[in-house]
């Protein structure tokens, strides 16, 4: 994967035809140091990443450091809003946490990094190997275009045939909204609506597929070639942290780079 130490065998590596230069991954719940509710949920340490959900910062940053171990360089760490905002992902020390949603980099020493635990990882590269990116796709930043705006962003710096990697998330059976996520939708394309199934004897909610909608805004895009999008980070409580399922749980980590 890269010139850090080896990938733990619990992590993730997407399932898509890349160029060489191209690295990417997901952690899961395993194989860290946090403690309950952040554990791994067998009675071993958690792979927390998250800063801000109440673990114990010594513990979230041994998993950093076990994580940036592995990695070519320091994740661009974001403060993540539901927004649609797209920053560079240089490798340089952050003074700052940047506020926004996704990240992308144009040059090795930049890794784009997203926590999620129940919102769509969504990780970008194009055909060259010359542009990288990462999306967080929680629904208000679907609906806001984060999935639109990090392309544009990836073309501005000449990325072309770009192609996309749906991380774990929320799956279809599980991800309970109401009438007003629906409309958000339709009023960007009536065919949105088919994304949602009504739940029964429930008045106004509906199961979202997230991932269907990922797809649909992603082709809107011109963006064609679409990897994953087969886990439920609800239902997978062994692999997965999930705030829908838990409340208080940790976050993990969707990151891709060049080499």
């Amino acid at each position: 994967m890269s010139a850090g130490l080896p990938l733990p065998r619990e992590w993730i590596v997407p399932d898509w035809t890349v160029p060489a230069n191209v690295r990417a991954l997901s952690t899961t719940r395993r194989g860290g140091f946090s403690l309950p509710p952040y554990d791994d949920g067998e009675g071993g340490g958690g792979m927390n990443l998250g800063l801000h959900v109440g673990d114990q910062a010594e513990h979230v940053l041994r998993n950093r450091a076990y994580l940036q171990d592995r990695l070519p360089g320091r994740p661009a760490w974001l403060e993540q809003v539901h927004g649609a905002n797209v920053v560079m992902a240089t490798g340089d020390a952050q003074s700052n946490v940047p506020r926004a949603d996704a990240s992308i980099a144009a040059a090795a020493g930049g890794v784009c990094a997203i926590l999620t635990a129940d919102c769509l990882p969504v990780l970008f590269c194009d055909s060259r190997g010359t542009v990288v990116g990462a999306a967080h796709g929680g629904w208000r930043g679907l609906a806001a275009a984060v999935l639109g705006n990090t392309v544009d962003a990836m073309r501005k710096q000449g990325a072309q045939d770009i192609q996309a990697w749906l991380g774990p998330a929320i799956g279809p059976t599980r991800f309970e909204v109401g009438e007003e996520v629906v409309q958000a939708f339709v009023e960007i394309d009536p065919g949105l609506r088919a994304a949602f199934m009504p739940v029964p004897a429930k008045q106004g909610k509906y199961l979202a597929d997230i991932y269907r909608l990922a797809r649909v805004l992603l082709l809107a895009t011109g963006v064609e070639r679409v990897s994953g999008g087969r886990s439920c980070t609800v239902e997978d409580r062994s692999r997965f942290y999930s705030y829908r399922r838990d409340g208080v749980t940790g976050r993990m980590a969707s990151l891709i780079w060049l080499e």
